[in-house]
């Protein structure tokens, strides 16, 4: 939707046009973000002011109406105990319900045009606004914003950011949330290549995580792929400065996919495919998407070919806002410390991740791969959450490895496996009970000063994190690991139940918790041996959480089983 110039005027109570000057000059102004960290994240470097004329793409989120009413209707067609379950809202529903306000569209439509933007695009839901401006016209509106050049990453990925914060005209308060394209940096993989173990002889054993050993240790069988014969989709989102290549997926199945019946290539693909070498985390994320949901159409949405002021994560986001037909299933390898980001977009993105709940959509973030995390406030040390794993509208997968490195065994926890407490959400009513008894069962909970126990806990579940085989630049590469690798497996695994309950005439799953917590794991491994890591001092001595018996911040229910977890799953 391209916005037109709007008629009429804007009456005396906005700050706006008639005295842009005194915004200008730094009166009748305000900050939506204040709290927003902006410190230049390590191996990022400084290249320079922006030229004045340069172009940016910046997008503006507008304020939604009637978010409580939003998140009643995710609990009502989320929770099986309902009349609504199932029942989920078309992305038009949404809209007519989160649109913002005439008098928001309005104000801020005048706003950008008296200022010079152009090619100014919505999306379906009209609460975002993305439009171009130069750098002289961005640093005028946005009063405090200084554009500079970075790069940063090992792909030496580039980004126009602003070191200092922005403010925006007092009138604007009440219809903008945040401005996207300012702060915020391109993230960077946490996969590791971890050294291979030594064990000597190799009888009976495996030779690292490949599709068959998935397969094999969750009990999927060669029947256990999709038919082909419905609408079922998946998909996987990458917001690194890399892609994947056909060519590897194509090797990947040739190598590990024999098994069992496949597809070889991406069904659609979201973005632009850059040119060049493939990247590790994008080979892996599609390759164990499309092996755990194997014959499933997949979708990848892939960021490289953005303009370097674009945040990609904000660009996925949009894009779920635009699409009526998504895939049921979308794995997320993506996170911020919760800390780094402001209170205003964490919980504007939190809106956006409840959207696609209410559409019953299956959103899973991997859990991070820094354990506990840690930080430190005010002199003291504190564990340190991730986001959007931290999100309670979300499905969060932790790590684990084989009890026994060569052989498909029972499972305990990958140390890497990210976990916790929000510093920012309250722990929501369907995890109330199962948080509730790990803390007050557990013998190993690290002192209390070190995390929010009242929280969002998470993980939700977990799936194998360590020692993946994964094909990238026609190169077989052994021994990645990360919660990178459990996301799109347990994803996979979702898809195939979800293809059984189509065929049954049942909705797909959408937003899993509350299901999941009612049902206290069934069809899962409990895992209930290792702790995560966390601070290096003196008081936890590296230790964060340790998995026990039922749910733990460290892989929460558990691991798949799959014939137990489809059939739980297939209940109505």
């Amino acid at each position: 939707m391209t916005v037109d110039e709007p008629k009429g005027g804007m009456g005396p109570r906005s700050c706006l046009l008639g005295l842009f000057a005194l915004f200008v000059a730094g009166k009748c102004s305000y900050s939506p973000e204040p709290d927003q960290q902006r410190r230049l994240p390590p191996g990022w470097v400084s290249l320079g002011r922006a030229d004045p004329e340069e172009e940016l793409s910046l997008t503006f989120a507008l304020r939604q109406q009637n978010v409580k009413r939003l998140s009643e209707l995710v609990q009502a067609v989320s929770d099986p105990g309902s009349s609504h379950y199932g029942k989920y809202l078309t992305l038009e529903d949404v809209a007519e319900l989160v649109r913002p306000s005439p008098l928001t569209l309005h104000t801020v439509q005048k706003w950008l045009l008296a200022a010079g933007a152009r090619n100014c695009h919505s999306v379906t839901t009209q609460d975002f606004l993305t439009c171009w401006l130069s750098v002289r016209q961005a640093e005028l509106l946005l009063s405090g914003a200084e554009f500079y050049h970075y790069m940063g990453g090992p792909a030496e990925t580039h980004a126009v950011r602003s070191p200092r914060p922005y403010r925006l005209p007092k009138a604007l308060a009440p219809h903008v949330d945040f401005v996207g394209g300012l702060h915020r940096f391109p993230p960077t993989s946490t996969l590791r290549q971890r050294p291979e173990p030594q064990v000597p002889g190799t009888v009976g054993l495996h030779l690292g995580v490949t599709p068959s050993v998935i397969r094999k240790r969750y009990n999927l069988t060669a029947q256990d792929v999709g038919s082909g014969t419905t609408n079922n989709s998946q998909a996987c989102a990458q917001f690194l400065e890399q892609y994947f290549h056909d060519s590897d997926l194509a090797e990947f199945m040739r190598l590990f996919g024999g098994d069992f019946a496949h597809q070889a290539s991406v069904a659609r693909v979201v973005g632009q495919q850059g040119r060049g070498r493939a990247g590790i985390e994008a080979s892996l994320d599609v390759e164990y998407l499309m092996s755990a949901g194997a014959n499933i159409s997949t979708w990848v949405y892939s960021s490289p070919g953005r303009h370097e002021s674009q945040e990609p994560f904000l660009q996925w986001l949009l894009l779920l806002s635009n699409e009526s037909a998504l895939p049921y299933v979308h794995t997320v390898s993506y996170g911020d410390d919760e800390d780094s980001l402001s209170s205003t977009y964490i919980q504007r993105v939190n809106t956006e991740l409840m959207k696609a709940a209410a559409r019953g959509l299956t959103l899973l973030f991997a859990s991070g791969d820094s354990g506990a995390g840690c930080w430190s406030v005010s002199g003291r040390h504190q564990f340190r959450p991730s986001f959007p794993a931290s999100s309670p509208y979300v499905t969060t997968v932790g790590g684990t490895s084989f009890q026994n490195p060569f052989r498909v065994t029972n499972e305990v926890v990958d140390y890497i496996s990210g976990g916790g407490f929000s510093n920012v959400f309250p722990r929501p009513s369907y995890q109330e009970e199962a948080v509730t008894r790990y803390l007050s069962s557990s013998p190993h909970l690290p002192p209390s000063s070190y995390f929010n126990a009242s929280g969002r806990a998470y993980p939700d579940v977990a799936a194998l994190s360590d020692g993946y085989w994964v094909v990238s630049n026609h190169v077989p590469i052994p021994w990645v690991s990360g919660t990178s690798a459990s996301t799109p497996v347990f994803g996979g695994l979702l898809s195939l139940i979800n293809e059984h309950r189509i065929l049954g005439g049942l909705p797909p799953l959408g937003f899993l918790n509350p299901r999941l917590y009612q049902q206290r794991g069934a069809g899962l491994f409990d895992v209930t041996h290792g702790c995560h890591e966390s601070c290096l001092d003196e008081e936890v001595e590296g230790q964060g959480f340790c998995s026990g018996p039922g749910w733990d911040p460290v892989t929460g229910w558990g691991t798949p089983n799959f014939p137990a977890l489809l059939k739980t799953l297939m209940n109505p």
